[in-house]
């Protein structure tokens, strides 16, 4: 893709194209009304076209192409999950992009577990996943090349690993992966917080030494997890 450079303002530009990054790389899990039938057995789809679309009710949004498996899955049930992408899931998740559900189990091909997701009938949750999120689907949008299913959340697993003593979820230690025009990359590290920039001084000295504590703690546990495997 090519733009015009314009040397009024040091800037190229380009057509309308999707250039909107980095975002959320999921793992979104559905399967069919008979899930022993091996055209609606639990299936995976990798989305990068995810939003949060509403706070009340909490609502979000998956874009998926019309041709893929799991669009059909979905239409039938009304039901999904996504399930978020930790570092460990990376390669599985890639795999789920690339490959169709109709011609292969791919829970199976990427050794992964279906379990059933709260207060779903027939969409599997992914086990592996840090924080799944059980979708019912509330309306469909066509768009063009993509139809946008817009769903209620209607329950949130984490793993328990994530959770502080006082049993809040510090997705900081989720190791959530982004995708960037073709490529997914890890997060760097906590820049601020919400309202940092009017923060009053001590307050975001103290979040702030919190979250530089918790970074340093995560990368512990990591090349503790390497040194482990190489032994």
């Amino acid at each position: 893709m090519s733009g015009q450079y314009s040397a009024e303002n040091d800037r190229v530009v380009f057509p309308p194209t999707v250039m909107l990054y980095p975002l959320p790389v999921v793992m979104v899990s559905c399967a069919g009304i008979n899930p022993e039938i091996d055209s609606e057995r639990p299936n995976i789809v990798t989305i990068a076209w995810a939003g949060m679309v509403c706070s009340d009710p909490p609502m979000l949004s998956v874009s998926i192409r019309k041709s893929r498996h799991s669009h059909k899955l979905i239409s039938a049930t009304g039901e999904f999950v996504v399930n978020l992408v930790g570092e460990e899931l990376a390669q599985a998740c890639d795999y789920c992009g690339v490959r169709s559900g109709a011609d292969e189990d791919k829970f199976s091909a990427c050794k992964l577990t279906a379990t059933p997701a709260n207060g779903l009938r027939y969409a599997p949750a992914i086990a592996e996943s840090p924080l799944c999120i059980s979708c019912v689907l509330r309306q469909t949008i066509e768009l063009g090349s993509h139809d946008m299913f817009i769903a209620e959340i209607v329950s949130v697993s984490v793993d328990r690993r994530l959770l502080d003593p006082k049993g809040k979820v510090c997705l900081e230690k989720a190791g959530l992966i982004s995708y960037v025009h073709g490529d997914y990359y890890s997060l760097g590290g906590m820049l601020g917080f919400f309202g940092y920039s009017v923060a009053a001084p001590d307050k975001l000295k103290s979040r702030m030494k919190k979250s530089q504590t918790s970074a340093i703690g995560d990368q512990t546990k990591k090349k503790g997890k390497r040194k482990t495997r190489g032994s």
